[in-house]
C-alpha cells in the first residue's frame, strides 16, 4: 500500500490498485458491492478514482482483511459510519494527520 499522492486529484485503476494494495479486478469487485465506490469515467470509458474513494477502498480494505468481516459486514459497518470514521480519538487523528502534512509540505 502506498500513500495517496497529495498534488493528484483523479487516479485510474492502475494507480488506484497501487495506492490500496490489491489487483485491479479487487477495485471493480468492490465497486459493484459498495455504493460508494462510484469512479467517473474518463473519455477513454477508463475509471478515474477521486481521492474520497481512495480512501473508501482503503477503509474497505481493512474492514475486510484486517478485521475480517464479510463483504455484508462491511457494507453495513460503512452505511452506517461505522468506528473507521468515528470515536473518541479521531478528531485528534484527523489535527495529526493535517498537521503531519503541514510539516511534510514545509520540507518540499
Amino acid at each position: 500500500m502506498l500513500q495517496i499522492p497529495e498534488n493528484r486529484r483523479y487516479f485510474r485503476i492502475g494507480e488506484a490498485s497501487r495506492i490500496v494494495g490489491v489487483a485491479p479486478y479487487v477495485l471493480r469487485y468492490w465497486e459493484s458491492e459498495f455504493p460508494q465506490v462510484r469512479p467517473k469515467r474518463a473519455d477513454s470509458n477508463q475509471r478515474t478514482y477521486q481521492r474520497k474513494e481512495l480512501e473508501m477502498l482503503l477503509d474497505i480494505k481493512r474492514l475486510l482483511y484486517d478485521e475480517k468481516m464479510t463483504i455484508e459486514g462491511a457494507r453495513r459497518a460503512l452505511s452506517r459510519g461505522g468506528p473507521h470514521r468515528s470515536g473518541p480519538g479521531f478528531p485528534l487523528m484527523e489535527e495529526i494527520k493535517r498537521e503531519l502534512y503541514t510539516v511534510l509540505d514545509m520540507l518540499r
